[in-house]
């Protein structure tokens, strides 16, 4: 009954029968053998067929919700058995934002390292690491936003607070409050805006007529261009506190406290793997604990 279930969670979770297949190491004709048996036993259809793989019914959708979490943290723990009585080493592929990344990854990459564990990097912004999640260049992921397949399981692992700012001499120019400043072009990450969108909604103040003067896919990049003088941007506090404090930023008047909340993702399916869980312990266990790896976010 164990792996019809477990069978069962993976197509709903993938959508495809067959990828449920691949995924769990078995035959298309197996899984779809379980998926039946499990039907016969419920009394009620769980998938219906579509073009694209089979769409679940509302009994799957209950049966999910009651086993999934249950079944999940029982492959965590037998992953988690098998780390200690066998050599959980090898690559992982991580994905993730480069700033957050390199200025507050070094640490908890050093501590894989040194069990044996190598990681592949992917960087980028949240289509790319949502990319690599789907085609499995990517195990586990640092995101700013909770995932929605259900391939994917998620925990908090802190906040970052988005924090507008400008260099002295040119908020000196004009004078702005963070509403002001809003008429006047931002250097920003990419053409979307999407740090600032959060700060826009909190102030009541609409982004359409808001066009980017300059456009730099990395944020130390964007905080130092403005720090020389060029516009105002808005940052991950972990990115500004020093300049803030050494007075090459300054905050921005009246801005609001906005908080992103951070994740560590993971491919439900890749936790059975050993080298995979050990990672996803590692880190959790140290970007939860932020004093000892990283600035607070």
């Amino acid at each position: 009954m164990l792996a019809f279930l477990r069978t069962f969670l993976e197509v709903y979770r993938t959508g495809s029968v067959s990828r449920a297949a691949t995924a769990l190491g078995m035959t298309q004709p197996a899984a779809s053998g379980h998926i039946r048996s499990l039907e016969d036993q419920i009394g009620r259809p769980l998938f219906t067929r579509h073009s694209r793989g089979v769409r679940p019914t509302q009994a799957a959708d209950e049966l999910a919700a009651q086993i999934g979490p249950n079944l999940d943290a029982l492959d965590a723990a037998f992953s988690m058995i098998r780390n200690r009585s066998s050599a959980a080493t090898g690559t992982i592929r991580l994905a993730g934002p480069l700033e957050f990344i390199g200025t507050c990854l070094a640490a908890p990459l050093a501590r894989l390292a040194d069990q044996g564990l190598f990681a592949h990097i992917v960087l980028g912004g949240r289509s790319t690491i949502y990319e690599a999640l789907e085609t499995r260049m990517a195990d586990l992921a640092i995101t700013a936003s909770m995932p929605r397949s259900r391939e994917l399981g998620c925990k908090p692992i802190g906040k970052e607070r988005l924090v507008p700012v400008a260099s002295p001499a040119w908020a000196d120019k004009i004078s702005p409050s963070v509403i002001d400043v809003f008429a006047h072009p931002p250097v920003s990450y990419d053409e979307t805006l999407s740090l600032f969108t959060s700060v826009a909604e909190a102030l009541g103040i609409g982004l359409a007529d808001l066009r980017p003067a300059i456009v730099a896919p990395d944020l130390r990049l964007v905080r130092d261009i403005v720090a020389e003088g060029t516009g105002w941007t808005i940052l991950p506090d972990y990115l500004a506190e020093a300049d803030l404090a050494a007075g090459r930023l300054i905050r921005l008047a009246a801005a609001p406290d906005i908080w992103n909340t951070l994740y560590l993702v993971w491919v439900h399916a890749a936790i059975r793997t050993p080298r995979i869980a050990r990672a996803r312990e590692v880190l959790l266990d140290a970007l939860e604990n932020p004093s000892v790896t990283r600035p607070r976010v």
